[in-house]
């Protein structure tokens, strides 16, 4: 079984990338951010088409998240539960699969702007109605995975100029508090089971040709649960859609998971 995450920025702008990816790459199931559409200008039949069903948030310019899977996701919860906001930033769906049930929760993590300002306060208060209500969500889900834009470098690793870049947005202290917050949970960072190349990364500024230069950060994250951590059989950061014309920012990052081998 295989699930993609990929900040798209603007399914409008790049519906046709998405149906090109899922053709060549035709996982089980897409996790999509930064929509920046609503509901009613989805692309249902465009993607049913593909062979994917869709659950989806949207809203109207910014935010917006959606599941595309081969089978439908069920018990759909949009937003954090307990967590008052208006932006869509949140959908979770289960999915049934060869493996057994398996929660998806899909995530836009707040961008914060900048240290001190009002937009990072509500970053730190956002990722702490999400740590105290996926408690919830994995003690009725012990299959889960939290996948999406998160926002954040887990590490010095995961940026290009870690020196130069110390203690601004992404980088915080904070940031990477809440981060090791959620791995605390019992969740388990999938790029960080394998060895990895260095300076890989999964996002890239449009300015200064960064991608072409590789002044990048890895903030779009897959993080497992316990249960599933042994079923984790790779996962890879797919730089080539960054090469595309009018690319998104970000690239997708792919999960797979395995059956456990018998004894």
């Amino acid at each position: 079984m295989k699930i993609a995450t990929w900040n798209i920025n603007s399914l409008t702008v790049r519906l046709p990338q998405v149906l090109d990816w899922l053709a060549a790459n035709p996982v089980d199931a897409l996790c999509l951010q930064e929509l920046k559409l609503s509901d009613d200008k989805f692309p249902l039949a465009a993607l049913a088409a593909a062979g994917y069903h869709s659950a989806v948030f949207g809203q109207k310019t910014y935010n917006g998240v959606a599941i595309l899977s081969r089978t439908p996701a069920r018990d759909i919860v949009r937003n954090i539960a307990g967590f008052s906001d208006e932006q869509s930033r949140v959908i979770a769906g289960t999915l049934d699969t060869p493996l057994g049930e398996v929660r998806v929760v899909n995530g836009y993590f707040v961008n914060g702007q900048s240290p001190g300002s009002d937009k990072f306060a509500y970053k730190m208060k956002w990722l702490e109605g999400l740590r105290q209500w996926l408690q919830g969500e994995l003690a009725a889900h012990p299959r889960l995975v939290l996948l999406g834009d998160f926002n954040i470098t887990a590490d010095d690793r995961d940026t290009f100029d870690p020196e130069g870049l110390r203690e601004t947005i992404h980088h915080t202290t904070e940031e990477r508090q809440h981060f090791q917050a959620l791995l605390q949970l019992g969740l388990h960072d999938a790029f960080r089971l394998f060895e990895q190349p260095e300076k890989s990364f999964s996002w890239w500024d449009y300015r200064e040709m960064a991608f072409r230069r590789n002044r990048g950060m890895r903030i779009d994250h897959i993080l497992v649960s316990d249960a599933l951590k042994p079923r984790v059989a790779s996962c890879v950061i797919d730089k080539l859609p960054r090469k595309n014309e009018r690319p998104s920012d970000h690239a997708p990052v792919v999960l797979e998971l395995a059956a456990l081998s018998k004894p």
